[in-house]
Protein backbone atom coordinates (compact mmCIF):
# COMPACT_ATOMS: atom_id res chain seq x y z
CA UNK A 1 0.00 0.00 0.00
CA UNK A 2 0.88 3.36 -1.28
CA UNK A 3 0.49 4.86 2.57
CA UNK A 4 3.13 2.47 3.93
CA UNK A 5 5.97 3.36 1.25
CA UNK A 6 5.55 7.09 2.99
CA UNK A 7 5.15 6.24 6.38
CA UNK A 8 1.85 7.80 6.68
CA UNK A 9 -1.14 5.91 8.77
CA UNK A 10 -3.84 7.29 6.05
CA UNK A 11 -3.76 6.42 2.23
CA UNK A 12 -4.83 10.05 1.73
CA UNK A 13 -2.57 12.47 0.22
CA UNK A 14 -3.24 16.72 -0.21
CA UNK A 15 -3.47 17.73 -3.52
CA UNK A 16 -0.60 20.05 -4.15
CA UNK A 17 -2.85 22.75 -5.30
CA UNK A 18 -0.10 25.61 -6.58
CA UNK A 19 -0.87 29.07 -5.52
CA UNK A 20 -2.97 27.96 -2.46
CA UNK A 21 -0.87 25.73 -0.71
CA UNK A 22 1.07 27.53 2.65
CA UNK A 23 3.26 25.91 5.25
CA UNK A 24 1.25 26.08 7.78
CA UNK A 25 -1.62 24.16 5.68
CA UNK A 26 1.28 21.46 4.25
CA UNK A 27 2.06 20.99 7.82
CA UNK A 28 -1.13 20.56 9.42
CA UNK A 29 -2.33 17.93 6.28
CA UNK A 30 0.66 16.07 7.03
CA UNK A 31 0.02 15.95 11.34
CA UNK A 32 -3.22 14.91 10.30
CA UNK A 33 -1.97 11.48 9.22
CA UNK A 34 -2.01 12.53 5.15
CA UNK A 35 0.60 12.98 2.85
CA UNK A 36 1.13 16.92 2.55
CA UNK A 37 2.13 18.61 -0.53
CA UNK A 38 3.76 22.06 -1.46
CA UNK A 39 2.54 23.17 -4.41
CA UNK A 40 5.44 24.57 -6.06
CA UNK A 41 4.17 25.43 -9.58
CA UNK A 42 4.49 28.99 -9.36
CA UNK A 43 7.86 29.45 -7.38
CA UNK A 44 11.23 29.35 -8.34
CA UNK A 45 13.96 27.76 -6.81
CA UNK A 46 14.68 29.60 -3.88
CA UNK A 47 11.73 30.10 -2.98
CA UNK A 48 10.54 26.77 -3.36
CA UNK A 49 13.56 25.84 -1.05
CA UNK A 50 12.26 28.42 1.84
CA UNK A 51 8.76 26.92 1.41
CA UNK A 52 9.87 23.16 2.32
CA UNK A 53 12.53 24.59 4.91
CA UNK A 54 9.35 26.91 6.54
CA UNK A 55 7.24 23.50 6.44
CA UNK A 56 10.15 21.43 8.39
CA UNK A 57 9.70 23.98 10.94
CA UNK A 58 6.26 22.95 11.51
CA UNK A 59 6.07 19.21 10.98
CA UNK A 60 8.84 16.65 11.29
CA UNK A 61 6.27 14.10 8.88
CA UNK A 62 7.20 13.54 5.28
CA UNK A 63 5.61 15.22 2.96
CA UNK A 64 5.99 16.04 -0.75
CA UNK A 65 6.60 18.43 -3.31
CA UNK A 66 4.59 19.29 -6.87
CA UNK A 67 6.52 20.82 -9.61
CA UNK A 68 4.86 21.65 -13.20
CA UNK A 69 6.71 20.66 -16.29
CA UNK A 70 7.64 23.53 -17.77
CA UNK A 71 7.58 24.00 -21.54
CA UNK A 72 9.24 27.20 -22.45
CA UNK A 73 7.02 29.54 -24.37
CA UNK A 74 6.93 30.41 -28.02
CA UNK A 75 6.44 33.94 -27.34
CA UNK A 76 4.81 35.29 -30.71
CA UNK A 77 4.47 38.95 -29.98
CA UNK A 78 0.86 39.75 -31.77
CA UNK A 79 -0.82 37.31 -29.81
CA UNK A 80 0.32 38.37 -26.43
CA UNK A 81 -0.69 41.67 -27.65
CA UNK A 82 -4.52 40.15 -28.58
CA UNK A 83 -4.18 38.42 -24.69
CA UNK A 84 -2.84 41.83 -23.02
CA UNK A 85 -6.20 43.73 -25.06
CA UNK A 86 -8.51 41.22 -24.09
CA UNK A 87 -7.67 42.02 -20.23
CA UNK A 88 -7.92 45.62 -20.79
CA UNK A 89 -11.01 45.46 -19.59
CA UNK A 90 -10.91 44.24 -16.69
CA UNK A 91 -7.31 46.55 -15.46
CA UNK A 92 -9.64 49.66 -16.84
CA UNK A 93 -12.71 48.21 -14.36
CA UNK A 94 -10.28 47.31 -11.60
CA UNK A 95 -8.53 50.86 -11.98
CA UNK A 96 -4.78 48.82 -12.59
CA UNK A 97 -2.23 49.33 -14.74
CA UNK A 98 -1.85 47.20 -17.23
CA UNK A 99 1.10 44.51 -17.66
CA UNK A 100 3.64 46.03 -19.82
CA UNK A 101 5.72 42.98 -20.28
CA UNK A 102 5.70 39.37 -19.26
CA UNK A 103 9.20 37.03 -18.98
CA UNK A 104 8.85 33.32 -18.66
CA UNK A 105 12.08 32.01 -16.79
CA UNK A 106 13.47 28.89 -16.47
CA UNK A 107 13.27 27.51 -12.84
CA UNK A 108 13.22 23.77 -13.08
CA UNK A 109 16.34 23.30 -12.29
CA UNK A 110 16.55 24.93 -9.62
CA UNK A 111 13.34 23.46 -7.80
CA UNK A 112 14.92 19.98 -8.11
CA UNK A 113 18.18 21.26 -6.46
CA UNK A 114 16.38 22.87 -3.64
CA UNK A 115 14.41 19.17 -3.10
CA UNK A 116 17.58 17.36 -3.31
CA UNK A 117 19.65 19.84 -1.01
CA UNK A 118 16.59 19.57 1.08
CA UNK A 119 15.94 15.88 1.23
CA UNK A 120 12.57 15.69 0.58
CA UNK A 121 11.80 12.15 0.48
CA UNK A 122 8.53 12.59 -2.43
CA UNK A 123 8.65 14.71 -5.71
CA UNK A 124 5.44 14.58 -7.84
CA UNK A 125 5.01 16.20 -11.22
CA UNK A 126 2.12 17.90 -13.26
CA UNK A 127 2.25 18.77 -17.10
CA UNK A 128 4.38 16.13 -18.50
CA UNK A 129 7.45 13.57 -17.52
CA UNK A 130 10.70 14.75 -16.46
CA UNK A 131 14.04 14.00 -18.29
CA UNK A 132 15.41 10.56 -17.71
CA UNK A 133 18.46 12.78 -16.18
CA UNK A 134 16.48 14.83 -13.81
CA UNK A 135 14.32 11.71 -13.21
CA UNK A 136 17.92 9.72 -12.50
CA UNK A 137 18.82 12.31 -9.90
CA UNK A 138 16.09 12.11 -8.22
CA UNK A 139 16.18 8.22 -7.73
CA UNK A 140 20.22 8.51 -7.49
CA UNK A 141 19.07 10.98 -4.13
CA UNK A 142 16.55 8.61 -2.85
CA UNK A 143 13.60 10.47 -3.61
CA UNK A 144 10.63 8.86 -4.77
CA UNK A 145 8.55 10.14 -8.02
CA UNK A 146 4.92 10.65 -8.83
CA UNK A 147 3.73 11.17 -12.02
CA UNK A 148 0.18 12.89 -13.32
CA UNK A 149 -1.93 11.24 -15.66
CA UNK A 150 -5.42 11.74 -17.32
CA UNK A 151 -5.84 8.69 -19.82
CA UNK A 152 -4.66 4.97 -19.82
CA UNK A 153 -1.46 6.11 -22.76
CA UNK A 154 -0.10 8.98 -20.16
CA UNK A 155 -0.48 6.37 -17.53
CA UNK A 156 1.90 4.01 -19.46
CA UNK A 157 4.13 6.53 -20.38
CA UNK A 158 4.57 7.46 -16.92
CA UNK A 159 5.42 4.13 -16.02
CA UNK A 160 8.10 3.37 -19.12
CA UNK A 161 9.88 6.40 -17.69
CA UNK A 162 10.87 4.44 -14.64
CA UNK A 163 8.30 7.21 -12.51
CA UNK A 164 7.45 4.88 -9.20
CA UNK A 165 3.50 5.66 -8.78
CA UNK A 166 0.98 8.04 -10.68
CA UNK A 167 -2.29 10.10 -9.82
CA UNK A 168 -4.77 9.32 -11.95
CA UNK A 169 -6.53 12.71 -12.47
CA UNK A 170 -10.13 11.94 -13.33
CA UNK A 171 -12.09 14.48 -15.69
CA UNK A 172 -14.04 15.60 -11.99
CA UNK A 173 -10.62 17.38 -10.74
CA UNK A 174 -10.36 20.54 -9.68
CA UNK A 175 -7.57 22.99 -10.81
CA UNK A 176 -5.27 22.53 -13.66
CA UNK A 177 -5.70 19.36 -16.10
CA UNK A 178 -2.40 17.49 -15.73
CA UNK A 179 -2.98 16.28 -19.44
CA UNK A 180 0.55 16.20 -21.64
CA UNK A 181 -0.90 14.57 -24.92
CA UNK A 182 -3.49 15.97 -27.17
CA UNK A 183 -6.25 16.27 -27.51
CA UNK A 184 -7.15 16.86 -23.75
CA UNK A 185 -10.20 14.60 -22.31
CA UNK A 186 -11.70 14.67 -19.31
CA UNK A 187 -12.57 11.05 -18.31
CA UNK A 188 -14.53 10.32 -15.14
CA UNK A 189 -12.23 9.07 -12.06
CA UNK A 190 -13.85 5.65 -11.96
CA UNK A 191 -14.08 5.04 -15.57
CA UNK A 192 -10.42 5.78 -15.81
CA UNK A 193 -9.72 3.48 -12.63
CA UNK A 194 -11.35 0.72 -14.95
CA UNK A 195 -9.68 1.74 -18.39
CA UNK A 196 -5.89 1.83 -16.45
CA UNK A 197 -6.82 -1.40 -14.08
CA UNK A 198 -4.65 -4.62 -15.21
CA UNK A 199 -2.93 -2.10 -17.66
CA UNK A 200 0.34 -0.58 -15.14
CA UNK A 201 1.89 -2.53 -12.83
CA UNK A 202 3.08 0.83 -10.80
CA UNK A 203 0.82 2.66 -7.63
CA UNK A 204 -2.41 4.47 -8.59
CA UNK A 205 -3.50 7.62 -6.77
CA UNK A 206 -7.04 8.34 -7.73
CA UNK A 207 -7.37 12.33 -7.62
CA UNK A 208 -10.82 13.63 -9.23
CA UNK A 209 -14.51 14.89 -7.21
CA UNK A 210 -13.35 12.69 -4.01
CA UNK A 211 -15.41 14.11 -0.88
CA UNK A 212 -16.91 12.13 0.47
CA UNK A 213 -16.46 8.94 2.43
CA UNK A 214 -18.30 6.87 -0.35
CA UNK A 215 -16.17 8.72 -3.18
CA UNK A 216 -13.24 7.33 -1.47
CA UNK A 217 -13.92 4.03 -0.69
CA UNK A 218 -15.09 3.43 -4.54
CA UNK A 219 -11.83 4.84 -5.70
CA UNK A 220 -9.94 2.40 -3.10
CA UNK A 221 -12.35 -0.77 -4.31
CA UNK A 222 -11.57 0.31 -7.98
CA UNK A 223 -7.71 -0.22 -8.16
CA UNK A 224 -6.69 2.63 -6.41
CA UNK A 225 -3.75 2.38 -3.26
CA UNK A 226 -4.18 6.08 -2.47
CA UNK A 227 -6.50 8.89 -3.04
CA UNK A 228 -5.29 12.35 -3.36
CA UNK A 229 -8.13 15.15 -2.26
CA UNK A 230 -8.04 19.03 -2.99
CA UNK A 231 -11.52 20.61 -2.91
CA UNK A 232 -12.84 19.30 0.52
CA UNK A 233 -9.56 20.76 2.33
CA UNK A 234 -10.13 24.55 0.65
CA UNK A 235 -12.62 24.73 4.13
CA UNK A 236 -9.98 24.03 6.38
CA UNK A 237 -9.44 26.25 9.34
CA UNK A 238 -6.05 26.10 8.55
CA UNK A 239 -6.26 26.75 4.75
CA UNK A 240 -5.49 30.30 4.43
CA UNK A 241 -7.25 31.42 1.21
CA UNK A 242 -9.34 34.09 1.39
CA UNK A 243 -13.24 33.63 3.09
CA UNK A 244 -14.60 34.44 -0.49
CA UNK A 245 -13.03 31.90 -1.59
CA UNK A 246 -14.20 29.30 1.21
CA UNK A 247 -17.23 30.99 0.83
CA UNK A 248 -17.83 30.28 -3.15
CA UNK A 249 -16.82 26.18 -2.23
CA UNK A 250 -19.49 25.86 0.03
CA UNK A 251 -22.18 27.53 -1.45
CA UNK A 252 -20.98 25.89 -5.16
CA UNK A 253 -24.41 24.38 -6.79
CA UNK A 254 -24.06 21.57 -8.79
CA UNK A 255 -23.05 21.66 -12.45
CA UNK A 256 -21.30 25.41 -11.38
CA UNK A 257 -17.99 24.16 -12.54
CA UNK A 258 -16.08 24.55 -15.57
CA UNK A 259 -12.81 23.94 -17.48
CA UNK A 260 -11.10 27.57 -19.21
CA UNK A 261 -7.82 28.42 -19.90
CA UNK A 262 -8.30 32.08 -19.42
CA UNK A 263 -6.61 32.49 -16.02
CA UNK A 264 -2.96 30.96 -16.99
CA UNK A 265 -3.24 29.52 -20.53
CA UNK A 266 -3.43 26.08 -19.35
CA UNK A 267 -7.19 24.25 -19.11
CA UNK A 268 -8.37 24.27 -15.07
CA UNK A 269 -11.71 23.21 -13.38
CA UNK A 270 -12.70 26.24 -11.26
CA UNK A 271 -16.19 27.92 -10.49
CA UNK A 272 -18.02 29.70 -13.63
CA UNK A 273 -17.87 33.65 -13.54
CA UNK A 274 -18.07 36.41 -15.33
CA UNK A 275 -14.15 36.81 -15.82
CA UNK A 276 -14.56 33.20 -17.59
CA UNK A 277 -18.23 34.21 -19.60
CA UNK A 278 -16.51 37.09 -21.11
CA UNK A 279 -12.94 35.63 -21.86
CA UNK A 280 -14.73 33.13 -24.02
CA UNK A 281 -13.74 33.32 -27.87
CA UNK A 282 -10.57 35.70 -26.48
CA UNK A 283 -7.36 35.31 -27.22
CA UNK A 284 -5.00 33.40 -24.61
CA UNK A 285 -1.11 33.76 -24.21
CA UNK A 286 0.45 30.60 -23.64
CA UNK A 287 0.92 28.93 -19.99
CA UNK A 288 2.70 30.69 -18.19
CA UNK A 289 2.49 34.45 -19.74
CA UNK A 290 -1.00 34.46 -19.11
CA UNK A 291 -1.00 33.73 -15.81
CA UNK A 292 1.79 36.79 -15.38
CA UNK A 293 -1.19 38.84 -17.48
CA UNK A 294 -3.61 37.88 -14.91
CA UNK A 295 -2.15 37.69 -11.77
CA UNK A 296 -2.49 41.47 -11.37
CA UNK A 297 -6.27 41.21 -12.04
CA UNK A 298 -6.85 37.86 -9.61
CA UNK A 299 -4.89 39.75 -6.71
CA UNK A 300 -7.46 42.87 -6.81
CA UNK A 301 -10.19 41.47 -7.25
CA UNK A 302 -9.47 39.76 -4.25
CA UNK A 303 -8.84 42.77 -2.05
CA UNK A 304 -12.11 44.58 -4.17
CA UNK A 305 -13.97 41.34 -2.53
CA UNK A 306 -14.71 40.42 -6.33
CA UNK A 307 -15.32 37.15 -6.76
CA UNK A 308 -16.29 37.47 -10.53
CA UNK A 309 -12.38 37.82 -11.42
CA UNK A 310 -10.97 35.17 -9.23
CA UNK A 311 -9.23 32.03 -10.56
CA UNK A 312 -11.59 29.82 -7.61
CA UNK A 313 -10.76 26.53 -8.47
CA UNK A 314 -12.18 23.94 -7.65
CA UNK A 315 -13.90 20.37 -8.11
CA UNK A 316 -17.17 19.17 -10.05
CA UNK A 317 -18.35 17.99 -6.68
CA UNK A 318 -17.48 20.98 -4.73
CA UNK A 319 -21.17 21.63 -4.58
CA UNK A 320 -21.07 18.31 -1.83
CA UNK A 321 -18.43 20.12 0.35
CA UNK A 322 -20.09 20.89 3.83
CA UNK A 323 -17.95 19.84 6.33
CA UNK A 324 -15.95 22.94 7.87
CA UNK A 325 -13.29 22.65 10.84
CA UNK A 326 -10.00 21.33 11.54
CA UNK A 327 -8.28 19.33 8.48
CA UNK A 328 -8.25 16.54 11.36
CA UNK A 329 -11.89 16.86 11.92
CA UNK A 330 -12.90 16.60 7.84
CA UNK A 331 -10.34 13.39 7.39
CA UNK A 332 -12.44 11.87 10.80
CA UNK A 333 -15.62 11.96 8.56
CA UNK A 334 -14.47 11.06 5.59
CA UNK A 335 -12.85 7.57 7.31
Amino acid sequence: MVHTIFDIPYPIIQAPMAGITSPKFVAACAEAGLLGSIGAGYLNGEQTKHFIQEVKKLTTKPFAVNLFIQEEPKIDVETLQQARMALQPFYDELGLSPVQSVVSKEVFAGQIQAIIEEKVAICSFTFGIPSDEILKQLKDNGVYTIGTATTVEEAQQVEQAGVDAVVLQGGEAGGHRGSFSAPMQLIPLNDLLQQVAGQIAIPIIAAGGLVTKEDIQRALANGAQAVQIGTVLLVADECEISPLYKNAVLTSKEQQTTVTSAFTGKPARGLDNDFIKRMQGATVAPYPLQHYLTTAIRKESEEQGNAEYLSMWMGENSYLVQQTGTIKSIIDKLL
